[in-house]
């Protein structure tokens, strides 16, 4: 597999970057796509690759990240010996000329050939995802990267927290690349249909639904379709063993402790069981409603959401 060079990206303004992006699915979208990130749904994706939704503007952690891009390259370079050469090309697969790259750089490595280099920053809080392996949504990333190329391996470096660097090298895994390729496909399949993908069970997805539908209409009332049985049929089933489970989860937390009794900490191999005291101090809202009721106004916060619930007609 081979790529070309679709645009260079050398002083190309993010708003017509944001434009060329539309025209296949990047590195940071593949992950979306095969349903694995945390932060983002396959529908919301479909919808800004169908111009129904404007792209989000890069936040603080985007913005930082490619600020010191330069210099985790740098320290990489500077850690291992490998030059990385800066692209500022989006490219193009030209077997699946959906799928898109943007990378970091490259490397020529002897024994493996041309590299892939990505740079990464991360928060101190994520520094356990980087203990042994690397994020899945990143692991998506440089496959999908890999499999636009054709490239045999490629580098990821990270700095955790501002102070901490890691680098690891990845191989290319063929049978994962076909995966990749099949998803993308499928999902390509839907933009170019303009018919949504099915929403998963992500968080991701309630959070698209909450943001998309904020509000309903007062007293407003529709007649739900046929298929919308085997829906509630799954719901039903899902709420059924969610109770069983969450009732088996607090008996094994009950008999625990029973067993800790007066005891803070309790260990076992490597298991380690704490029921500790906890102090803390709310602030009683309601009481200050009643006593104090202009204060209450003046800063209570007033937020809105959609309550979801399912019960028999009446």
């Amino acid at each position: 597999m081979s790529a070309k060079v679709l645009v260079s990206t050398e002083n190309m303004p993010y708003a017509d970057w944001l434009e060329y992006r539309k025209q296949g699915i990047g590195g940071s979208d593949a992950s979306v796509v095969c349903g694995i990130s945390r932060y983002k749904s396959p529908v919301e994706v479909w919808m800004e690759k169908t111009n129904q939704l404007q792209a989000q503007e890069a936040g603080e952690a985007a913005y930082w990240g490619t600020q010191l891009e330069p210099f985790v390259r740098a320290e990489f370079t500077k850690r291992t010996g490998i030059e990385v050469s800066r692209r500022s090309e989006l490219l193009q697969s030209e077997e699946h000329p959906f799928m898109l790259a943007n990378l970091d750089g490259i490397c020529e490595v002897p024994d493996v050939g041309t590299c892939i280099f990505e740079a990464k920053t991360a928060s101190a809080y994520k520094a356990g995802e980087w203990e042994d392996t690397i994020p899945d949504e990143y692991m998506i990333q440089v496959q999908h990267y890999m499999a636009v190329t054709g490239y045999a391996g490629a580098y990821i470096a990270v700095l955790i927290g501002g102070n901490t660097f890691k680098w690891k090298f990845v191989e290319r895994d063929e049978e994962l690349i076909s995966m990749l390729i099949e998803l993308e496909t499928d999902f390509w399949n839907h933009v170019q249909d303009c018919t949504p993908p099915p929403l998963d069970g992500s968080d991701a997805s309630s959070k698209f639904l909450s943001q998309r539908f904020p509000n309903s209409t007062p007293k407003s009332h529709i007649i739900l379709p046929e298929t919308a049985a085997g829906l509630l049929s799954q719901y039903d089933d899902a709420c059924e063993q969610l109770e069983a489970v969450t009732e088996r989860k607090q008996q094994a937390e009950n008999l625990l402790k029973e067993m800790l009794a007066d005891n803070e900490v309790g260990t076992l191999g490597d298991r380690i069981v704490t029921w500790k005291s906890v102090s803390q101090e709310r602030l009683d809202s309601k009481t200050l409603k009643v006593e104090h009721p202009a204060l209450y106004k003046k800063y209570a916060n007033k937020s809105s959401y959609r309550r979801f619930t399912i019960k028999a007609a009446s």
